[in-house]
């Protein structure tokens, strides 16, 4: 059995009136879903790491902090069913930081070139993120599960 590819996923929150969490889309490709940064850890890099550097490449966000795990995921991925283990994370971005922004995706990875359109919604969410990535907000607060959850 293959072992699972390690990674990481982040909920970066910014406190204003309402907590918001950041998110992007994938500027030309809407199949893609409404995302939080997430991504493979590298050989011999720790979780908090990886998280801080995948919001780093994803969104350019570098002034953000871990404030603790959250959960720990297997899942198979959603299209080639490759095993996956992600560990969430709860982050906090600076209030100041802006509402909405478009990044170019820097780094090493398979999302290297594309354009994120990165924007802050407030909690909870009134849809799921894709792949089911908001499943485990309400671990953080539990009146931040997305709304459309709360009928399953």
């Amino acid at each position: 059995m293959d072992s699972p590819r390690i990674r990481v996923a982040g909920y970066v929150i910014r406190y204003r009136s309402v907590p918001e969490l950041l998110v992007f889309d994938h500027v030309g490709m809407p199949e893609a879903g409404t995302q939080v940064p997430a991504g493979g850890v590298r050989p011999g890099e720790q979780l908090e790491q990886a998280v801080l550097r995948e919001v780093a490449e994803e969104t350019g966000l570098d002034a953000v902090s871990v404030v603790r795990q959250i959960a720990v995921e297997d899942k198979p991925h959603p299209h080639t069913g490759q095993l996956r283990r992600t560990t969430y994370f709860h982050l906090q971005a600076p209030a100041t930081t802006i509402d909405a922004w478009n990044h170019a995706v820097r780094g090493d990875g398979d999302d290297v070139g594309l354009t994120f359109a990165c924007r802050f919604l407030p909690l909870p969410l009134r849809k799921t993120l894709a792949d089911d990535q908001d499943v485990w907000l309400g671990r953080i607060d539990p009146v931040w599960t997305t709304l459309t959850r709360k009928h399953h």
